[in-house]
């Protein structure tokens, strides 16, 4: 604000030369010997008044151009010069980048602004340089870095950093997990080839070669995936020399695989041996073995799957009993079994463990003796084995039970309880008594001398079968029993008469059913001799003596009834 009178309005104050520009403050200027005309023609009013002016001086002298040639240039250091606008003499400023006063030297003049303080005018990285500043973009990224211009794009360091940090990351864990998968699975390889020769692996594979043996060895992988990692949902059995689950192999054949609880180490090579012996065992009511896995702790033997279930659960688990027929064929494909281990041409083998839980059925209802985790061979020039007693309590030989020898009769004791369950129907260790006598055996045989045997007898067989014929089973039941093994018959005989009863059997009920459909009967009385191979010659029976002659009617035909 300028204090002027008032016809000074429409005038400019100029300094006309350098001499007469008094710098004083920062900022602020005086001139001195300044002679302003007073304009002709306008009035003086001698009564101060305050008006806006613009005050407009410039260096007196020549332009910019005239200036820098002489000695007279007053534009200071990071200034620049301008020629006036009124067309007399020439200004100076601060350069693009600086500010201060134009016309000093030093601290005082012309310094430079740092932009990244004052405005930041940078996306991302400000340098500040002297009278100016640049804008640096990431590495990867283009642009000029302002914020007001086009700035940066692209991809930045930082981004491709994070991101092949995050890629190496992930290729870290797929090398951690593999390499862990690796030493595992290495580590699991040597276990399993341990196992392997542990249990006798290249010992099985030479017997293997040598005997010609149909036996396959299955890796642990292959029943692991057969039987889901051997899920509890796959268990069809339990037993006292192990588990028995049910799995499916890659060519959708069904097995049963037994699990071990236990092996002893010491017998490796008589396991190896009867694994060979069993693997060549062909008889339809022998479940076949089919191969095993020594790659695992305990040996797992694999079976072919029988469907239908044990005897034991169709005698004592079901409300809807079998027919005798049924059983007694059972009797007798389960004696023929027997008798066909017994005799077995290599080595003989003693089942020791026969029981009707032992004994599968199909879906046919036809016997398969299974389980052989208890079974020895026997070789032909001895007579017995000297082993630690194994067996199932009700059905265990009492003669083993207390020598410890056991024989071929061994199995024929086993199977005499088999023949009493399959009569009575009742377990070989009787929970549903008040009796001091629990064993079926013993008290089966009280009642039979007793003359009581229909006490215990099934209701079903009774009425069925008749009594002499119950009488007979009996019989052949209780010469199985018998203490010492020597007077028992052999397995072989055994199975002939149970066969021989099977066939009569047939017979009487063919002629049963046909005496039925005659129109007209006539009073004859025939009878027919029972076979020499029923002739049982003990317990009541004599050498002589055959079946029992019934009267029959008939009108053309001579028929034999078997009661």
């Amino acid at each position: 604000m300028v204090l002027l009178r008032p016809w000074h309005i429409l005038f400019f104050l100029t300094c006309f030369s350098p001499s007469f520009v008094h710098p004083m403050e920062p900022g602020t200027y005086r001139c001195s010997n300044v002679s302003i005309p007073y304009p002709f023609g306008v009035a003086v009013d001698t009564k101060p008044q305050y008006r806006h002016v613009v005050l407009e001086w410039s260096v007196n002298g020549s332009s910019c151009e005239e200036a820098k040639l002489s000695g007279s240039y007053a534009c200071a250091e990071n200034a620049y010069c301008y020629n006036s606008s009124n067309g007399i003499g020439y200004r100076c400023n601060c350069s693009s980048g600086f500010e201060g006063n134009p016309y000093l030297q030093g601290p005082n003049g012309c310094t430079d602004i740092n932009e990244c303080i004052t405005r930041n005018p940078c996306t991302n990285r400000c340098s500040n340089t002297i009278g100016g500043f640049q804008c640096t973009c990431p590495a990867g990224m283009s642009g000029d870095g302002l914020k007001e211009g086009s700035g940066c794009n692209g991809v930045s360091t930082l981004v491709i950093a994070i991101v092949a940090g995050l890629a190496l990351l992930v290729l870290l864990l797929i090398l951690g997990f593999w390499t862990h998968w690796l030493v595992k699975k290495r580590k699991l390889a040597k276990t399993r080839q341990r196992y392997f020769m542990q249990n006798g692996g290249l010992m099985l594979k030479q017997q293997m070669f040598s005997e010609e043996a149909p036996l396959h060895i299955f890796t642990s992988s292959e029943l692991d995936k057969a039987t889901s990692n051997f899920s509890d949902d796959n268990i069809v059995g339990r037993g006292g020399f192990g588990t028995v689950y049910r799995g499916i192999l890659s060519n959708q054949v069904v097995v049963a695989i037994k699990k071990a609880q236990r092996v002893d180490q010491t017998q490796t090579e008589q396991f190896i041996n009867e694994m060979i012996i069993l693997s060549q065992a062909n008889h339809k009511n022998v479940v076949q073995l089919l191969g095993c896995c020594l790659e695992t702790e305990v040996p797992l033997l694999v079976y072919e799957f029988i469907t239908n279930g044990a005897l034991f659960h169709h005698l004592h688990n079901t409300s809807v009993p079998m027919s005798w027929e049924s059983r007694l064929s059972i009797a007798v494909e389960t004696a023929s079994a027997l008798a066909y281990l017994h005799l077995a041409a290599k080595m003989p083998i003693i089942h020791r463990d026969v029981k009707s839980s032992n004994i599968l059925l199909d879906d046919n209802f036809t016997a398969k003796v299974s389980d052989f985790g208890a079974s020895r061979p026997i070789p032909h020039n001895q007579t017995h084995v000297t082993t630690l007693v194994q067996g199932t309590l009700g059905y265990m030989d009492p003669e083993y039970f207390q020598t410890s020898q056991l024989t071929e009769k061994s199995d024929v004791y086993s199977f005499g309880v088999v023949l009493i369950e399959l009569l009575t129907r009742k377990k070989p260790i009787m929970d549903d008594i008040a009796e001091d006598i629990r064993s079926l055996a013993l008290q089966f045989s009280m009642l039979f001398h007793g003359n009581k045997l229909l006490e215990i007898v099934d209701p079903v067989v009774a009425e069925e079968a008749g009594v002499r014929h119950v009488e007979t089973v009996s019989k052949l039941a209780l010469r199985c029993l018998r203490l010492k093994g020597e007077e028992r018959p052999r397995m072989i005989d055994v199975a002939i008469e149970l066969e021989a009863l099977r066939r009569l059997m047939k017979q009487h009920f063919i002629l049963k059913n046909e005496s039925l459909l005659q129109e007209s009967c006539c009073n004859e009385e025939m009878s027919i001799d029972a076979p020499s191979s029923l002739f049982l010659g003990v317990d009541g029976i004599s050498d002589d003596e055959g079946m029992e002659i019934i009267p029959l009617t008939c009108p053309s035909k001579i028929l034999t009834s078997y009661p």
